[in-house]
């Protein structure tokens, strides 16, 4: 007789699906990875691709270079390190982004931020202090522009020769 195979094996294999790299034929989309609506992990997840969490996560999250974000099923109760970070869900930790933080109406993060950039939408809830730090680039732009000024007194060579003129 046969029987359905059994709802964990079942949800080992489809929670791997996105992690492996051997697997990258299957449905999931080879640039993000999922965790589904019934996965439930305790511990560190850490990835080179972008994630999204429509399950549960308890421990930390590290994807530096890449996106992750936390569905509207999605339940994170762990700190995050990550490039961007979307917020649809629910959040209890802190969370460092190297680009941006996004909280949109339906997101709550309870929580300290570390990030370049951050969107709040109408409806979101926000608690914790917020640290918006300079983009990296703009401070080297600065920097470079500050060095080709001139010594007072000294008039830079194309409006010395427009003012001989």
């Amino acid at each position: 007789m046969l029987q359905p195979p059994d709802s964990n094996q079942k949800s080992q294999v489809s929670s791997n699906q996105g992690f492996s790299p051997a697997n990258k034929g299957v449905s999931v989309p080879v640039e993000q990875a999922t965790i589904g609506r019934s996965v439930v992990i305790k511990g560190e997840v850490s990835g080179s691709e972008s994630l999204y969490i429509d399950g549960k996560i308890e421990g930390t999250v590290n994807f530096s270079e890449h996106r992750v974000t936390v569905g509207r099923n999605g339940s994170v109760a762990a700190n995050i390190s990550a490039r961007e970070v979307v917020i649809l869900g629910k959040v209890h930790g802190n969370i460092q982004c190297s680009d941006r933080l996004d909280i949109r109406s339906e997101g709550s993060l309870t929580g300290d931020v570390i990030t370049q950039r951050i969107s709040v939408e109408d409806g979101a809830i926000l608690k914790g202090s917020v640290q918006v730090r300079a983009v990296e680039h703009k401070q080297q732009h600065s920097k470079s522009a500050s060095e080709a000024k001139p010594a007072a007194g000294e008039q830079p060579k194309a409006a010395a020769a427009v003012a001989g003129a």
